[in-house]
């Protein structure tokens, strides 16, 4: 046998074993991305009729911020104004879409705007089991969420949760602790300016402030009115 013949037969044998290898990795890999879906989807429906007790947006700003408490409030006992407010100001088409607000995300796309599309249904999977900030883990990980909220959550469901759990101000965690920290009333009793006021701070919690008589207050009361005159409101009533 030549030397060359000699080194190929040696090598040869590497081939199989890298592919074996390979295959194996890729084995363990299915099986680890299927066991995370699966956790992930049977925490979503655990959520979907037991109420998140907490979040990690919650538990991290609860040391800087102690003392508002959290408590949660069913979306029977939120004024329908403050519901339809929440959705007028992040999310008008929510009745309208599967979690994912295409029109939006194009006409961002096509404007080459830096602002986020984000519909109330994937930030919701944000606030309930991520964290905040920009990261492509994040991301894919709110994008993989989202559609199983929408498949496993009612709409009143998606802005009950939604509602108990965004942050209105510096450590004020509900909307029970916004209307009581904000205006020293329940969520029942919120009026059309003030859900719409509170619905305003959303974007920006931290700095934000809740101006009955703002532009973007009074905008965001008109949008209420408007999507419960059109129709878009239709997935949060009850008849």
């Amino acid at each position: 046998m030549s030397r060359h013949a000699a080194d190929r037969a040696r090598k040869a044998p590497r081939k199989p074993l890298l592919r074996g290898v390979l295959s194996w990795l890729g084995g363990w890999l299915r099986w680890l991305v299927l066991r995370l879906l699966a956790l992930m989807a049977a925490l979503v429906l655990i959520f979907s009729f037991i109420n998140p007790p907490t979040t990690w947006t919650i538990l991290t700003e609860r040391r800087a911020h102690p003392g508002t408490a959290h408590e949660w409030t069913p979306i029977g006992r939120i004024a329908p104004v403050m519901v339809r407010s929440v959705v007028a100001a992040e999310d008008a088409n929510f009745c309208n879409h599967w979690g994912f607000d295409m029109v939006e995300i194009r006409k961002v796309v096509a404007s080459g705007s830096s602002r986020g599309a984000s519909s109330l249904t994937q930030q919701t999977a944000k606030n309930v089991f991520l964290w905040q900030g920009r990261s492509w883990p994040r991301k894919v990980l709110e994008t993989t969420y989202t559609p199983m909220i929408e498949a496993l959550w009612s709409k009143r469901r998606t802005v009950e949760v939604y509602l108990n759990v965004a942050e209105f101000g510096p450590g004020v965690f509900g909307i029970a602790a916004a209307a009581r920290h904000h205006y020293g009333t329940t969520p029942d009793k919120l009026s059309a300016r003030q859900a719409a006021a509170l619905a305003a701070i959303l974007p920006a919690p931290k700095t934000r402030k809740p101006d009955t008589g703002s532009r973007r207050t009074r905008a965001i009361a008109d949008g209420a009115a408007t999507i419960a005159r059109d129709g878009r409101d239709r997935c949060l009533r009850l008849d």
